[in-house]
Formats: structure tokens, sequence, C-alpha cells
């Protein structure tokens, strides 16, 4: 029984050799290949340990292994179930992203192509740009030179050499300029940014003048403050001035200590010079006359003459008039001299006489020049206003004079218009 089961048994054997050849000839590929993962080998040993053992040690015991093994590439070409190279073979590196293995797509792979060209090609823009831009001069060169060749002929005119205007040396008097701001709870945010505006427009023109004046800015906090702090940080540069936090009485008194100075406290030039001749004797004569003048439009007195070694207030207030003999109150409080500008007595106005903080200082640092507070006044004010000199055009005024202009085509300015007590006038 036992040799005539014989074949029957190796006939199920070769049919089971038959189905294991793909799996072998998978293991078979997988060993030789070097690119396909660990994953893949534990996955080809898997399917050939998968069957039942005995069939294997059949195979092993008959010495059919072999035979399967020559036999494999035919069984395993005939078959098609292995996947295609494609599928097993490894992603290029240009295929991922980082460490992250995602594939790029290809918009991505255009976009990084391109960003590359647009960097090589960085140096080669610069030398373009370069030439452009010589030969745009060259072109200009050109045309000035055929319009010199139409306009004076054949006759070649050399360029005149440009002219160095030096800045003017501004001369330091013995005078100051005090911008009290300790207003700053009754203004609104838009007047305090105007009111810091015409700050900085004093400084200005007091650091241009042919004569300056020692600008002084007292009761320097709160808000207003925190916009210089803030926003117009560049005031801690600024030469020739000075902030300080003690109210007008306490600066003034200090002002009387750096005017008293020998060499920053100014010489008496300009408007002053008609004090020149006074000697060391008489010096400290001339400097204990010296006045502190709170300027408002209630005052009494009207200001004739700026004097050495005084000290003359501007209130520093935009408020549109609401708050109205603030300044002159609190001057007599404190028991200072106040006093108005001379505008009436040398100015025919067709419209109301208030003018800007920065118009009042610039209007004493012109007259410290000039020493005349017509022409002053005239180069100041606004032509807006309408303003003329005593005098003179009688012929228009005649015929009507200037026109006024209404209050309300003044609101678009960039200077508001400051209270009435920060600035001199007549009534």
């Amino acid at each position: 029984m036992e040799a005539d089961e014989r074949p029957s048994k190796m006939r199920k054997l070769s049919h089971g050799t038959e189905e294991l050849m793909p799996c072998l000839e998978v293991v078979s590929e997988t060993k030789d290949s070097t690119h396909v993962p660990d994953s893949r080998l534990q996955e080809g040993h898997a399917a050939i340990q998968s069957p039942q053992p005995q069939v294997n040690d059949g195979i092993n015991g008959l010495g059919l292994v072999d035979e399967a093994e020559n036999s494999s590439g035919q069984d395993a070409a005939d078959s098609g179930d292995l996947p295609p190279p494609d599928e097993t073979a490894p992603l290029a590196a240009s295929d991922l992203i980082g460490a992250g293995d995602q594939p790029m797509s290809k918009n991505q792979r255009k976009k990084l192509q391109k960003k590359q060209e647009w960097e090589a090609k960085r140096g080669d823009r610069k030398i373009i740009r370069k030439e452009k831009l010589v030969a745009k001069r060259e072109r200009k060169r050109e045309a000035r030179q055929q319009q010199n060749d139409e306009t004076n002929g054949d006759r070649q005119v050399p360029a005149p050499a440009a002219i160095k205007v030096l800045p003017i040396k501004s001369v330091q008097l013995p005078v100051t300029f005090l911008i009290d701001c300790d207003f700053d709870g009754l203004m609104r945010d838009n007047e305090r940014i105007s009111l810091a505006s015409q700050i900085t427009r004093c400084y200005s023109d007091n650091k241009t003048a042919k004569f300056r004046a020692h600008l002084t800015v007292c009761s320097f906090t709160g808000k207003l403050r925190e916009r210089f702090d803030n926003i117009l940080t560049h005031y801690k540069g600024w030469r020739g001035v000075r902030f300080l936090e003690n109210d007008f009485v306490e600066t003034a008194e200090q002002a009387k200590q750096w005017m008293a100075e020998k060499k920053y406290g100014g010489s008496l030039a300009g408007s002053f010079s008609k004090y020149s001749g006074e000697d060391e004797t008489t010096l400290p004569r001339l400097q204990q006359e010296g006045e502190i003048v709170y300027l408002s439009s209630e005052a009494s007195d009207t200001l004739t003459e700026l004097k050495p070694y005084s000290t003359y207030i501007i209130g520093g207030l935009v408020d549109k008039n609401r708050e109205k003999g603030i300044c002159y109150k609190r001057a007599k409080q404190r028991g200072i001299r106040t006093a108005k500008l001379p505008i009436g007595d040398y100015l025919q106005m067709s419209s109301r006489k208030v003018l800007a903080t920065n118009h009042v200082n610039e209007i004493m640092v012109n007259w410290l020049e000039t020493e005349d507070w017509g022409e002053a006044f005239m180069k100041v004010i606004p032509k807006r206003k309408g303003g003329q000199l005593k005098g003179q055009d009688d012929d228009q005024e005649t015929e009507g004079g200037a026109e006024e202009i209404p209050d309300s085509e003044h609101d678009g300015d960039v200077e508001h218009v400051p209270s009435e007590d920060v600035l001199a006038k007549t009534a």
C-alpha cells in the first residue's frame, strides 16, 4: 500500500510546490534586491511560512527545492502576479519634502525651480539696473548738451559753478521766551497735537533766526510730554531749548541765572546793541532791571519793546477760546506783570487778531533783529487776516479795505487757533 500510494503523494506534493512557486520567487528576488525595505522581506518570509509545515518538510525530503528554484523564473514569468517595477522602486530624493518624506506636487516643484532661477540671476539683474542708470544719465547729459548748443550756437558756455550758501551763525541774546504748558487738562487730544506742532515750529524759528533767544518750555508734564516721548522723540536732540517740569514762576527765576552767565548767557547785539556800551559796573544794574512779563490780551499795558535779561511768557494753550482770561488770572494770582503786543498800534486788521503760539514767538524773534514791530507783524501774520500797516495803502482802504475772511475758512489750517490769552493783541 505504501508503494502504491507513493505516486499519489508525489502528485500532491508536486501540486503544492506549484502553488508555492510565486512565493519562492519573491523571496529569491528580495534577497538579491537592496532597494526593498526590511518590511517587504518579512512579508515574503511570512508568505512562505504560512502553508502547512509538513508540505515544506516533504519538499525538502524529496529534494524538490532545487527543481522548484530552477523552474521559478519560468513560472513567475507566466503567473504575472509580481508587482510592477515602479511600485517596488525607491522614491527619488527630489520627490521628498524635507524630513517629512511627503511627495512634492507639480506646482511646488515649479515654484521651487522659479525661485532657484530668480536667485541665480540676482547678480545679472544688478548689472542690468546699473547699465540702465548709466544710460539714463548719459541721455540726460546729451540732452542738456544739445540744448546748450542750440541756445548758444557753436560757442560753448561752461555751466556755472554751484554757489554753496553757508548757514548764518545765530547769535545768542540774553532774553528768554518761555512757553507755559500748564494747561494739559484743559485741552483735547487734537489740541495737544496742535500745541506740540506749534512748539516744534517755535524751536525751528528760534534756531534759524539771526538773533535767537533762550527758548524754554515749562510745566512739561502730562499727555503733552507723553506725545513728545512716544512720537516726537527727536526733541531730545534739540539744542538751544530747555524742557522743565517747574511752573512759570520758578522757571523765570532760573532764567535770570542762565542769562547772566558770561559764556552762554548771550551778547548785547541786534536790537540790544544800544546797550553794548554798558561796562562791568553798569551791567549788574541792567540785569536787575530785567522784567518778567506774561503776554495776555486782557492786559491793560502794551509791550513797546523787549528788554535784555527779561523773560516773556507765552501761554501754551489751544482751546478755541473756551477758557477766556485764564492766563491773565494766573499771572495776577502769582504777582506777574501782564502786557499785550502792540498789534493795534501798527496794523489795521480786517479779521480777528488771534494768532497761533508759534506766531507770537516768531514776531518777537523778528523784532530782535529789526527792532520794528510793523515789519515783524507783516512778516509773520498770515495774509488771510488782511493786516495792513497803518498809514499805508490809503487809497485801497478808501475803496473798502482788504476783504475779511470768515473764521469758518480757517478751520482747515494745520496750526489751530489758540486761546486769546496765549496771544498779545489789542481790543
